[in-house]
């Protein structure tokens, strides 16, 4: 077995996780490529470069589970993208189709916006194993390892 390193995904397994709203929602795209690429978006066809930290918690049934993302100085916020359209949600975009949640917060520090802080709530084994194929793809397509918490 190859370990990778981690950096940028970060897993934790905690005790028990509440489930709350917003929920993901899953969608299957057309495919329009061969390769395995996946990208997230804020915005509509403009796919995010920042690569974010990601905290993520499962219950010990795996019943349930969170991603929570941190985009620092994400490029939604340039000058250069701010006419390509507001931010309505993250979208999490695969092979396999696209993945979204409404729940995305900006912190700003002294009126400028900082970062983004979105959060995923996965409500049953089947999304969370869709999520993590998502970010298989995601680790792949950015050279990012991933190592799971034993």
């Amino acid at each position: 077995m190859v370990r990778k390193s981690i950096l940028a995904l970060v897993p934790a397994v905690l005790s028990t996780v509440n489930a709350f709203t917003p929920a993901i929602t899953s969608t299957r795209l057309p495919s329009t490529s061969l390769s395995a690429e996946a990208t997230i978006q804020f915005v509509r066809g403009l796919e995010e470069k920042v690569v974010p930290g990601i905290k993520l918690t499962r219950a010990r049934d795996g019943s349930s589970g969170i991603a929570t993302f941190n985009f620092v100085n994400p490029n939604v916020f340039d000058a250069s993208t701010a006419s390509a359209g507001d931010i309505t949600g993250m979208f999490l975009i695969d092979d396999e189709g696209e993945i979204k949640t409404t729940d995305v917060n900006a912190r700003f520090l002294n009126g400028k916006p900082q970062s983004i802080e979105s959060v995923l709530v996965m409500q049953s084994p089947e999304e969370w194993d869709r999520f993590m194929r998502f970010m298989d793809r995601y680790a792949e397509a950015n050279g990012l390892g991933f190592t799971k918490a034993g």
